[in-house]
């Protein structure tokens, strides 16, 4: 495994690689999640690189950049065991390198318009700025996502999409600890009577769920049950909304029995922010299915 912190470094190793590239971009303090990532990376191609880079430009000025959990040594031994190839981890002064007042970024309209893109002015365009510059340094032919940040996959999907870009996006589904909690860098951040609160969000997705089996279909009667579960547990609620899974359009009352459905959270724990999600028109995943 080579390590690279300059484009120019990269390039050359990324030019002796023959065959199919399959890029997991990351902010590192990597945890089993990006591990599956990987892991399914190598089944999708011959070669698999790490981009490891915490992006100033998708944190807005009262957000937790300077406390973004970092772990280069424990990240890197995590990448070599995973058997990746490449890992790319350049300082923000190489990809930046006229600060963040470059003169070009990529903007997306609609799909980031709610969820986290409501609440994070510039998030996005931080996000699809980073990836598109990914993108043309590593040259992949496919790129791995987690499900955890739904919101980021589709926007990302759409514009490769809508771009042009050969790269393939796809997505992994949702890693879990034990008890339920997405997986997350910013998890490590948590005192732990913030980690037990913290359950509340898969907590009330399962219940969002179970209405949604029981036939409720009514938007704001799906939300109330997951904003309760939170609220109740003395999380600071960021928003709790029900959107339909490909347009991320929230759902309203006089959209008459939906036959699809995506709860997403988000919720305040002291200076930490942790999001999650889940699809109520599918099965229940395996690892949320035990906790009921």
């Amino acid at each position: 495994m080579q390590t690279l912190r300059t484009i120019e470094a990269f390039r050359a190793a990324r030019s002796a690689l023959v065959g199919k590239v399959a890029l997991v971009p990351t902010m590192g303090a990597l945890h089993s999640g990006h591990v599956g990532l990987m892991k399914h990376a190598q089944e999708l191609a011959d070669h698999v690189v790490v981009s490891i880079f915490v992006n100033p430009t998708q944190f807005g000025p009262n957000e937790d950049l300077d406390v973004y959990p970092r772990d280069e040594e424990g990240d890197l031994a995590k990448c070599e065991a995973a058997g990746c190839a490449l890992v790319f981890m350049p300082p923000a002064s190489e990809m930046y390198t006229n600060g963040q007042s470059q003169l070009t970024f990529v903007d997306m309209t609609r799909l980031t318009d709610g969820l986290c893109g409501a609440s994070r002015s510039g998030h996005f365009r931080g996000v699809t700025t980073v990836v598109t510059k990914l993108f043309n340094i590593v040259q992949p032919d496919v790129a791995v996502f987690g499900q955890k940040d739904y919101q980021q996959f589709a926007v990302l999907r759409q514009m490769a999409l809508d771009l042009n870009m050969p790269v393939d996006v796809v997505s992994m589904p949702t890693v879990r600890e034990a008890d339920g909690l997405a997986m997350s860098s910013r998890n490590r951040n948590l005192r732990p009577e913030e980690r037990n609160r913290a359950l509340s969000l898969s907590r009330g997705l399962i219940a969002a769920w179970h209405a949604w089996e029981e036939g409720e279909r009514d938007p704001a009667v799906l939300q109330q049950l997951v904003r309760r579960t939170m609220s109740d547990a003395g999380v600071g609620v960021d928003y709790a909304t029900a959107v339909d899974p490909v347009t991320l359009q929230r759902l309203v009352e006089a959209d008459h029995s939906p036959e699809t459905a995506l709860i997403a959270v988000a919720g305040f724990f002291g200076n930490v922010r942790l999001i999650d999600n889940l699809r109520l028109d599918q099965p229940l995943p395996d690892a949320l299915r035990d906790l009921t």
